[in-house]
């Protein structure tokens, strides 16, 4: 893509970030997000995440050099070569999940997550689940602490804490996993199709309350929450040569 002429540095509130971005906006011209070829993100995944989220509608592609104490959607930490890391950096592009939520008072609330969106018990009782594929009844009660759908981008976080499957990133599959599921017990969760419409319906939200969280928006006391891919929103993210998405999913696997 040649040298970017126009480079913004964004950084998490961390210290080291705040430190490493002042250095780097001195030595290569700092210029606001809305004036630049591309955005360099310091910090880790969850900042890159919310930069992500702030430059969607920009379509701007992002670069991020880890600062933070997790980094799998980033490049490691240089100065020296940043400029020449940039021009043979390789893009990957994503697409969000759209969220729709309806709590108790009948509110709807809109949210995109690039990682999951993902229902999780907000009291001391076990959450009772409904869930609908494609308008088709799939699971009649999921008894768990939370079910969430995955983006394969997505997979390694908290999908895989949950021991959902890791996707790779070209597969156009959704992973659907339960949190703890305690009824149906040997359910581990289904492969989607990626243009699937999943719909989450909460039983008993009187005694059993759910919060509906996409990525780090969060929604309390949700009645149903429906959840698609959105193919029309683009996330560009950059990688140096032999570390992008695919390669760290398929790494990921073997560690």
């Amino acid at each position: 893509m040649g040298n970017p002429q126009k480079i913004a540095f964004v950084a998490s509130r961390v210290s080291v970030a705040q430190t490493a971005r002042d250095r780097l906006a001195k030595r290569f011209e700092h210029v606001e997000p809305e004036d630049a070829d591309l955005i360099v993100a310091l910090g880790g995944d969850g900042f890159m995440l919310e930069t992500l989220h702030e430059v969607q509608k920009l379509g701007k592609p992002v670069y991020g050099m880890n600062r933070g104490t997790v980094g799998f959607l980033m490049n490691e930490y240089s100065e020296s070569d940043l400029l020449e890391r940039l021009d043979e950096a390789e893009e990957e592009v994503i697409n969000p999940l759209f969220m729709l939520a309806t709590d108790k008072d009948g509110q709807t609330h809109e949210a995109l997550a690039i990682n999951e969106v993902s229902l999780l018990r907000a009291g001391p009782q076990a959450a009772k689940l409904r869930i609908t594929v494609d308008g088709r009844l799939r699971l009649e009660e999921l008894i768990c602490d939370g079910c969430l759908l995955a983006t394969p981008a997505g997979s390694t976080a908290y999908n895989y804490s949950a021991h959902g499957p890791i996707l790779p990133i070209g597969s156009d599959v959704l992973a659907l996993t339960a949190v703890a599921a305690f009824r149906p017990r040997r359910w581990r969760g289904a492969l989607l199709p990626m243009n699937a419409q999943v719909r989450f319906d909460v039983l008993d939200p009187g005694k059993r309350p759910v919060m509906a969280d996409a990525d780090s928006s969060s929604i309390p006391d949700v009645l149903s929450v429906e959840v698609r891919s959105d193919p029309t929103i683009k996330h560009r993210i950059l990688f140096d040569p032999g570390h992008g998405l695919e390669e760290r999913l398929l790494r990921e696997q073997f560690s």
